[in-house]
């Protein structure tokens, strides 16, 4: 990303920090200073782009470090598969080996079957594109007229390749969803995923679609035993912030934010795509292949239980990563759907 932008998205953030600090707000973690967190993210802004182009750097972040000041943190596939700085102006650099980051698509010999729901289905269980193995469906959403499905752009709209008004199933393909039998709603809109080509390396914020649906084929909570209904109001990412989701794949899981304003290059089925602005959310077991598409919301009562925090769409053997979940209403005009 050119530096200008990057440091606008900074400005961005440090303005909610500072009016988050100064009013005890949730949305940073208090013990954050301003000051270093200021100096994360101008090392950030100063070092991506160059890191990104190094074999084995897979994507940057700001933390948090043991003593509670910001730190660049920088994910690498692999112990020592890059020799960074132990500090960038100041500023500690904390690497972390994750591995590859990837869109969380399950394959089709490799599943955990889900069945078909009775309508109206609830969140988090599978879903698809016909040309898709399986995904999640992460909520019900609504622009006030119409009823959508929200998941990913790689599991309703195949990566680009899907035409608005294509059948979507539930359960998806891989987990017996057949075409038109399991019909939960058609296409209405995606934001495409633009793809790495050479040296160019475009930023993509989300990734993310919608599917027209209705009251009666759509729910708004999770199954049995998962976290419920969501709330409808969001709250930015913070790190720290305790979290959960209800899965395709791995159910109701939870973890913590321990990245935000990440970098990552993801690897897809048709090639890389780095996405900025990301949130990273470590946790054992937080998520697996089949869980793309899953909200992530808050677990503890001092943030407000089930606030959407995010959309899930990638990860690695350690970390996930979402979309934070506001770009992503903005972009369809939409609202968490309480019913």
């Amino acid at each position: 990303m050119p530096r200008r932008l990057l440091k606008g998205r900074v400005g961005l953030i440090l303005a909610l920090a500072g009016d988050l600090l100064l009013s005890g707000g949730p949305h940073l973690h208090p013990t954050v200073p301003e000051a270093s967190l200021r100096a994360a993210l101008d090392a950030q802004a100063r070092v991506s782009d160059e890191w990104l182009a190094l074999d084995g750097v897979v994507g940057t972040a700001v933390g948090m470090g043991a003593g509670g000041d910001a730190v660049l943190k920088v994910y690498l596939t692999a112990p020592g598969a890059a020799l960074l700085p132990s500090r960038v102006a100041g500023v500690s650099v904390d690497l972390e080996v994750t591995g590859e980051f990837r869109a969380l698509e399950p394959a089709a010999e490799d599943v955990d079957p889900k069945g078909n729901f009775a309508r109206p289905v609830p969140i988090g269980v599978s879903t698809g594109h016909p040309d898709v193995t399986a995904g999640t469906i992460g909520a019900r959403v609504t622009d006030g007229e119409r009823i959508y499905a929200l998941s990913n752009n790689h599991v309703y709209a195949n990566n680009n390749a899907a035409r608005k008004g294509d059948n979507l199933l539930q359960p998806g393909r891989a987990d017996g969803g057949r075409d038109p039998d399991d019909v939960i709603g058609t296409l209405y809109d995606f934001e495409p995923v633009r793809f790495c080509e050479g040296l160019s390396c475009p930023f993509n914020p989300i990734d993310a679609a919608i599917a027209v649906t209705t009251a009666e084929d759509l729910g708004t909570a999770t199954p049995d035993g998962g976290y419920g209904q969501p709330r409808t109001s969001t709250v930015e990412p913070q790190l720290g912030m305790a979290v959960q989701k209800y899965g395709r794949t791995t159910g109701h899981t939870f973890g913590r934010v321990t990245g935000i304003n990440a970098i990552i290059d993801v690897s897809y089925r048709d090639g890389k795509a780095r996405f900025q602005g990301q949130i990273v959310i470590s946790g054992g077991n937080f998520s697996a292949g089949g869980d793309s598409g899953s909200l992530v919301v808050t677990d503890g009562v001092l943030l407000g239980d089930r606030r959407p925090v995010g959309l899930l769409f990638a990860g690695s053997p350690s970390n996930t990563l979402a979309n934070p979940i506001d770009p992503v209403l903005e972009r369809f005009s939409v609202r968490i759907d309480g019913g």
